[in-house]
Protein backbone atom coordinates (compact mmCIF):
# COMPACT_ATOMS: atom_id res chain seq x y z
CA UNK A 1 0.00 0.00 0.00
CA UNK A 2 1.40 3.57 -1.20
CA UNK A 3 2.08 5.98 1.50
CA UNK A 4 0.41 9.28 1.78
CA UNK A 5 4.04 11.06 0.24
CA UNK A 6 3.85 8.49 -2.54
CA UNK A 7 0.84 9.23 -3.14
CA UNK A 8 1.55 12.90 -3.79
CA UNK A 9 3.88 12.14 -6.19
CA UNK A 10 1.54 11.09 -8.81
CA UNK A 11 -0.29 12.51 -11.61
CA UNK A 12 -4.13 13.05 -11.48
CA UNK A 13 -4.92 10.05 -14.08
CA UNK A 14 -1.89 7.78 -12.28
CA UNK A 15 -4.02 8.74 -8.89
CA UNK A 16 -7.58 8.05 -10.76
CA UNK A 17 -6.25 4.28 -11.83
CA UNK A 18 -4.13 3.77 -8.43
CA UNK A 19 -7.38 4.03 -6.49
CA UNK A 20 -10.10 2.92 -8.76
CA UNK A 21 -11.98 6.18 -7.94
CA UNK A 22 -13.73 6.14 -11.51
CA UNK A 23 -14.87 2.67 -10.90
CA UNK A 24 -16.53 3.86 -7.62
CA UNK A 25 -18.35 6.50 -9.16
CA UNK A 26 -19.81 4.57 -12.25
CA UNK A 27 -20.87 2.42 -9.76
CA UNK A 28 -22.58 4.79 -7.15
CA UNK A 29 -24.23 6.45 -10.02
CA UNK A 30 -25.33 3.51 -11.48
CA UNK A 31 -26.75 2.28 -7.87
CA UNK A 32 -28.31 5.46 -8.01
CA UNK A 33 -30.33 5.98 -11.14
CA UNK A 34 -31.18 2.11 -10.20
CA UNK A 35 -32.58 3.41 -6.90
CA UNK A 36 -34.19 6.20 -7.96
CA UNK A 37 -36.62 4.00 -10.24
CA UNK A 38 -38.00 2.43 -7.06
CA UNK A 39 -37.73 5.32 -5.36
CA UNK A 40 -37.80 8.49 -6.66
CA UNK A 41 -38.01 10.95 -3.79
CA UNK A 42 -34.63 9.37 -2.64
CA UNK A 43 -31.85 12.29 -1.70
CA UNK A 44 -28.56 11.67 -4.03
CA UNK A 45 -26.36 13.79 -1.45
CA UNK A 46 -27.21 10.87 1.22
CA UNK A 47 -27.07 8.00 -1.31
CA UNK A 48 -23.88 9.03 -1.99
CA UNK A 49 -22.86 9.74 1.35
CA UNK A 50 -24.11 5.89 2.26
CA UNK A 51 -22.20 4.74 -0.60
CA UNK A 52 -19.28 5.49 0.30
CA UNK A 53 -19.06 5.70 3.84
CA UNK A 54 -20.04 1.44 3.03
CA UNK A 55 -17.22 1.72 0.68
CA UNK A 56 -14.74 2.49 3.38
CA UNK A 57 -15.41 0.08 5.87
CA UNK A 58 -15.43 -2.69 3.15
CA UNK A 59 -18.99 -3.70 3.53
CA UNK A 60 -19.87 -3.08 -0.27
CA UNK A 61 -19.41 -6.45 -1.80
CA UNK A 62 -22.44 -8.20 0.24
CA UNK A 63 -24.91 -9.26 -2.76
CA UNK A 64 -22.89 -7.79 -6.17
CA UNK A 65 -21.81 -9.49 -9.13
CA UNK A 66 -18.55 -11.47 -9.49
CA UNK A 67 -17.10 -8.29 -12.03
CA UNK A 68 -17.84 -5.83 -9.48
CA UNK A 69 -16.27 -7.72 -6.40
CA UNK A 70 -13.13 -9.01 -8.73
CA UNK A 71 -12.78 -5.22 -10.20
CA UNK A 72 -10.47 -3.61 -7.62
CA UNK A 73 -7.98 -4.57 -4.95
CA UNK A 74 -9.98 -3.08 -1.98
CA UNK A 75 -13.29 -4.95 -3.17
CA UNK A 76 -11.78 -8.37 -3.44
CA UNK A 77 -9.92 -7.92 0.19
CA UNK A 78 -13.52 -6.13 1.40
CA UNK A 79 -15.48 -9.92 0.37
CA UNK A 80 -12.75 -11.71 2.14
CA UNK A 81 -13.49 -10.34 5.12
CA UNK A 82 -17.06 -9.97 4.75
CA UNK A 83 -17.00 -13.81 4.03
CA UNK A 84 -15.03 -14.18 7.08
CA UNK A 85 -17.60 -12.50 9.52
CA UNK A 86 -20.91 -13.90 7.85
CA UNK A 87 -19.41 -17.49 8.40
CA UNK A 88 -17.10 -17.78 11.08
CA UNK A 89 -19.26 -19.53 13.07
CA UNK A 90 -18.62 -22.65 10.67
CA UNK A 91 -14.56 -22.48 11.99
CA UNK A 92 -15.23 -21.49 15.80
CA UNK A 93 -17.68 -24.93 15.58
CA UNK A 94 -14.00 -26.65 14.14
CA UNK A 95 -16.79 -28.10 11.78
CA UNK A 96 -14.49 -29.70 7.95
CA UNK A 97 -16.41 -28.78 4.77
CA UNK A 98 -15.76 -30.14 0.89
CA UNK A 99 -14.60 -27.46 -2.05
CA UNK A 100 -18.17 -27.69 -3.45
CA UNK A 101 -19.26 -26.52 0.47
CA UNK A 102 -17.12 -23.31 0.56
CA UNK A 103 -18.02 -22.69 -2.97
CA UNK A 104 -22.07 -22.43 -1.74
CA UNK A 105 -21.53 -20.56 1.05
CA UNK A 106 -19.62 -18.27 -1.07
CA UNK A 107 -22.43 -17.97 -3.57
CA UNK A 108 -25.07 -17.16 -0.35
CA UNK A 109 -22.87 -13.62 -0.73
CA UNK A 110 -22.14 -13.92 -5.04
CA UNK A 111 -24.35 -15.77 -6.63
CA UNK A 112 -22.22 -16.10 -9.86
CA UNK A 113 -19.12 -16.65 -8.36
CA UNK A 114 -16.87 -18.99 -9.95
CA UNK A 115 -15.78 -22.78 -8.64
CA UNK A 116 -12.58 -22.02 -10.54
CA UNK A 117 -11.67 -20.09 -7.58
CA UNK A 118 -12.74 -22.37 -4.94
CA UNK A 119 -10.46 -25.07 -6.97
CA UNK A 120 -7.58 -22.81 -6.94
CA UNK A 121 -7.86 -22.30 -3.43
CA UNK A 122 -8.15 -25.87 -2.90
CA UNK A 123 -4.84 -26.83 -4.44
CA UNK A 124 -3.09 -24.41 -2.31
CA UNK A 125 -3.94 -27.13 0.79
CA UNK A 126 -4.47 -30.03 -0.94
CA UNK A 127 -2.77 -32.40 -4.24
CA UNK A 128 -4.48 -32.44 -6.70
CA UNK A 129 -5.42 -36.24 -5.96
CA UNK A 130 -7.05 -35.48 -2.67
CA UNK A 131 -9.14 -32.17 -4.12
CA UNK A 132 -12.13 -34.24 -2.49
CA UNK A 133 -10.92 -33.90 0.90
CA UNK A 134 -12.73 -31.61 3.79
CA UNK A 135 -11.25 -28.48 4.94
CA UNK A 136 -10.81 -26.48 7.97
CA UNK A 137 -12.31 -22.86 7.43
CA UNK A 138 -9.28 -21.43 9.06
CA UNK A 139 -6.88 -22.77 6.16
CA UNK A 140 -9.86 -22.38 3.25
CA UNK A 141 -9.78 -18.79 4.41
CA UNK A 142 -6.26 -17.75 4.41
CA UNK A 143 -5.78 -19.76 1.30
CA UNK A 144 -8.28 -18.18 -0.31
CA UNK A 145 -7.40 -14.44 0.30
CA UNK A 146 -3.94 -15.13 -1.44
CA UNK A 147 -5.94 -17.04 -3.83
CA UNK A 148 -8.59 -14.43 -4.86
CA UNK A 149 -6.47 -11.09 -3.84
CA UNK A 150 -3.42 -12.07 -5.94
CA UNK A 151 -5.22 -14.05 -8.56
CA UNK A 152 -3.05 -11.99 -11.27
CA UNK A 153 0.01 -12.46 -9.34
CA UNK A 154 -0.20 -15.90 -9.03
CA UNK A 155 -0.99 -16.82 -12.47
CA UNK A 156 2.66 -15.04 -13.10
CA UNK A 157 4.31 -17.17 -10.68
CA UNK A 158 3.21 -20.32 -12.44
CA UNK A 159 4.21 -19.24 -15.99
CA UNK A 160 7.74 -17.93 -13.85
CA UNK A 161 8.26 -20.89 -12.10
CA UNK A 162 7.36 -23.53 -15.54
CA UNK A 163 10.01 -21.44 -17.29
CA UNK A 164 12.60 -21.87 -14.60
CA UNK A 165 11.58 -24.94 -14.45
CA UNK A 166 12.21 -25.94 -18.41
CA UNK A 167 15.33 -23.84 -18.33
CA UNK A 168 16.79 -26.46 -15.96
CA UNK A 169 15.59 -29.66 -16.68
CA UNK A 170 16.00 -29.73 -20.93
CA UNK A 171 15.53 -33.34 -20.53
CA UNK A 172 14.10 -36.44 -17.73
CA UNK A 173 16.91 -37.08 -15.58
CA UNK A 174 17.23 -40.10 -12.84
CA UNK A 175 17.84 -39.12 -9.09
CA UNK A 176 19.25 -41.04 -6.75
CA UNK A 177 18.67 -40.16 -3.32
CA UNK A 178 21.75 -39.42 -1.24
CA UNK A 179 21.81 -38.59 2.55
CA UNK A 180 21.61 -34.99 1.93
CA UNK A 181 18.07 -35.41 0.52
CA UNK A 182 17.11 -37.67 3.16
CA UNK A 183 18.12 -35.02 5.99
CA UNK A 184 16.30 -32.74 4.20
CA UNK A 185 12.70 -34.33 4.12
CA UNK A 186 12.89 -34.85 7.67
CA UNK A 187 13.70 -30.84 7.45
CA UNK A 188 10.47 -28.86 9.01
CA UNK A 189 11.44 -25.56 7.11
CA UNK A 190 12.08 -27.28 3.54
CA UNK A 191 9.47 -25.22 1.39
CA UNK A 192 7.34 -28.26 0.06
CA UNK A 193 4.05 -29.42 0.51
CA UNK A 194 5.22 -32.80 2.19
CA UNK A 195 4.94 -34.52 -0.90
CA UNK A 196 8.17 -33.26 -3.07
CA UNK A 197 12.13 -33.80 -1.90
CA UNK A 198 14.87 -31.47 -2.15
CA UNK A 199 15.72 -32.62 -6.21
CA UNK A 200 11.79 -31.41 -6.94
CA UNK A 201 11.19 -27.44 -7.50
CA UNK A 202 13.39 -24.75 -8.61
CA UNK A 203 16.45 -22.69 -7.07
CA UNK A 204 14.88 -20.77 -4.27
CA UNK A 205 16.76 -17.58 -4.90
CA UNK A 206 16.89 -17.82 -8.91
CA UNK A 207 12.74 -17.72 -8.76
CA UNK A 208 12.81 -14.81 -5.89
CA UNK A 209 15.07 -12.76 -8.72
CA UNK A 210 12.50 -13.84 -11.52
CA UNK A 211 9.81 -12.16 -9.60
CA UNK A 212 11.73 -8.82 -8.89
CA UNK A 213 12.27 -8.39 -12.60
CA UNK A 214 8.36 -9.26 -12.63
CA UNK A 215 7.63 -7.15 -9.89
CA UNK A 216 9.31 -3.94 -12.36
CA UNK A 217 6.50 -4.77 -14.98
CA UNK A 218 3.26 -6.01 -13.16
CA UNK A 219 0.89 -3.53 -12.52
CA UNK A 220 -1.47 -5.22 -10.50
CA UNK A 221 -1.55 -6.61 -6.88
CA UNK A 222 2.00 -7.55 -5.94
CA UNK A 223 3.34 -9.17 -2.51
CA UNK A 224 6.41 -7.10 -0.72
CA UNK A 225 9.38 -8.16 -2.44
CA UNK A 226 11.46 -8.43 1.39
CA UNK A 227 8.46 -10.74 2.66
CA UNK A 228 9.07 -12.80 -0.74
CA UNK A 229 12.45 -12.79 0.01
CA UNK A 230 12.20 -13.95 3.56
CA UNK A 231 10.07 -16.94 2.40
CA UNK A 232 12.72 -18.46 -0.11
CA UNK A 233 15.56 -17.93 1.48
CA UNK A 234 14.54 -20.45 4.18
CA UNK A 235 15.44 -23.65 2.05
CA UNK A 236 17.47 -23.64 -1.19
CA UNK A 237 14.77 -25.08 -3.31
CA UNK A 238 11.28 -24.68 -3.39
CA UNK A 239 8.41 -26.43 -5.09
CA UNK A 240 5.56 -24.25 -6.55
CA UNK A 241 2.93 -25.83 -3.90
CA UNK A 242 5.25 -25.25 -0.91
CA UNK A 243 5.76 -21.44 -2.67
CA UNK A 244 1.86 -21.24 -2.66
CA UNK A 245 1.76 -22.45 0.87
CA UNK A 246 4.24 -20.45 2.72
CA UNK A 247 2.53 -17.41 1.02
CA UNK A 248 -0.66 -18.25 2.20
CA UNK A 249 0.48 -19.44 5.77
CA UNK A 250 2.60 -15.91 5.77
CA UNK A 251 1.14 -13.62 8.93
CA UNK A 252 3.19 -10.98 7.74
CA UNK A 253 1.13 -10.84 4.20
CA UNK A 254 -1.71 -11.49 5.90
CA UNK A 255 -1.11 -8.38 7.96
CA UNK A 256 -0.35 -6.24 4.68
CA UNK A 257 -3.73 -7.16 2.81
CA UNK A 258 -5.14 -6.33 6.21
CA UNK A 259 -8.53 -7.31 6.31
CA UNK A 260 -8.23 -11.04 8.52
CA UNK A 261 -6.75 -11.16 11.63
CA UNK A 262 -3.93 -13.72 12.70
CA UNK A 263 -4.85 -17.19 13.32
CA UNK A 264 -5.12 -16.75 16.89
CA UNK A 265 -7.39 -14.12 16.61
CA UNK A 266 -9.48 -15.38 14.47
CA UNK A 267 -12.34 -16.03 16.18
CA UNK A 268 -12.33 -13.72 19.23
CA UNK A 269 -15.92 -11.70 19.40
CA UNK A 270 -15.29 -7.74 18.62
CA UNK A 271 -16.56 -4.89 20.08
CA UNK A 272 -17.43 -3.71 16.88
CA UNK A 273 -21.32 -5.44 15.49
CA UNK A 274 -20.30 -8.25 13.31
CA UNK A 275 -22.11 -8.79 9.57
CA UNK A 276 -23.48 -12.09 10.13
CA UNK A 277 -24.64 -14.29 7.15
CA UNK A 278 -27.66 -12.70 5.03
CA UNK A 279 -29.85 -16.07 6.25
CA UNK A 280 -29.47 -18.57 8.41
CA UNK A 281 -26.75 -21.48 7.23
CA UNK A 282 -27.05 -25.22 8.74
CA UNK A 283 -23.95 -26.97 8.94
CA UNK A 284 -23.59 -29.61 5.97
CA UNK A 285 -24.23 -33.03 6.60
CA UNK A 286 -20.61 -34.27 5.51
CA UNK A 287 -18.77 -32.03 7.42
CA UNK A 288 -16.58 -33.26 10.09
CA UNK A 289 -15.21 -32.66 13.26
CA UNK A 290 -11.79 -31.55 13.89
CA UNK A 291 -10.64 -34.96 15.79
CA UNK A 292 -11.83 -36.40 12.44
CA UNK A 293 -9.20 -34.68 10.57
CA UNK A 294 -5.66 -33.37 10.68
CA UNK A 295 -5.19 -29.30 9.46
CA UNK A 296 -2.27 -28.16 7.68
Amino acid sequence: MNSPEDMYQLTADQYLEKTNILIYIEDAVAQLLEHKEENPKVNPSKFFSDYFVSLREGNHTLFRDYHFIHATPHNRSSFVKTFWKCFRHVGKQGDLLSIQEYHALICLLCNDFPFETVQKTARIILMDDALDCLISFTDFLYAFQVQFYYEEFLEKCTEVYKALLSAGSPRETVVVPTSDEEESKSNPHQLSNGHHTSSDGVDSMQFYRALVSLSHEFTLSFPPLPILKELLSVAPRVSFYGFLMAIAKCEKINAFIGVLPDKQNLYIEFEEPVQEAPVEVRTPRSSRSRSHHSTH
